[in-house]
Order: structure tokens, then C-alpha cells, then sequence
């Protein structure tokens, strides 16, 4: 189940639930679409790997499965980003998509 992090891990910027701009690695490293765009520029700081826009979970309990009985986490996680080792991963990964990497 994804944890739905609150804040864009690089700016802190919010990323509520029902954010359209939270984007997500396939470890649920969250960050926001302007920093993935322009300072990351596709790469996960800490995998190397693409991102996804994170999905909305349904607000509505229709089902078991919703944000009532299945929280977003309010752990905000926030970590500076190593400047050396991002600019190796862009290098490195700069002409190779994700799904090659």
C-alpha cells in the first residue's frame, strides 16, 4: 500500500492526497513535479530510477479501500539532495529512459 508522503521530499512543497503533482519512484520517493522536471530532471536522487504521477486514493468509501480507513502518512520526510551523486545519475542517465536504466 503506498504511504502517500505529505511534502515534496526535495522542497517540502505539500502533496496532499488529492494533489496532482506529486510524483513517485518505484521506492514511493515523492517529489513534486516542478522538482522533478527541473532539478531533477527525471532521476531519483536516491535510485536512479523514473517517475510516475502518484495516484489519488478515492476520498469517497466506496469500497473497504479509501483515504478514511487507509490514511495518507503525515511523516514528512525531507533530505538534502547529494549534488555529486545526482549530477553522476544525470550523466549517467541523461539519454537512457527509465524503463532502460
Amino acid at each position: 500500500m503506498l504511504e502517500l508522503r505529505p511534502v515534496c521530499e526535495h522542497c517540502g512543497k505539500a502533496l496532499p492526497n488529492g494533489s496532482t503533482e506529486a510524483m513517485i519512484c518505484s521506492f514511493e520517493c515523492t517529489f513534486c513535479l516542478n522538482c522533478v522536471e527541473k532539478v531533477l530532471r527525471n532521476i531519483c536522487p536516491n535510485c536512479g530510477g523514473g517517475f510516475e504521477r502518484r495516484p489519488v486514493r478515492p476520498v469517497k468509501c466506496v469500497t473497504p479501500n479509501c483515504l478514511k480507513n487507509y490514511p495518507a502518512t503525515t511523516h514528512k520526510t525531507i533530505k538534502k539532495i547529494n549534488s555529486a551523486s545526482l549530477l553522476r545519475l544525470q550523466k549517467l542517465y541523461r539519454n537512457t529512459s527509465p524503463e532502460h536504466r
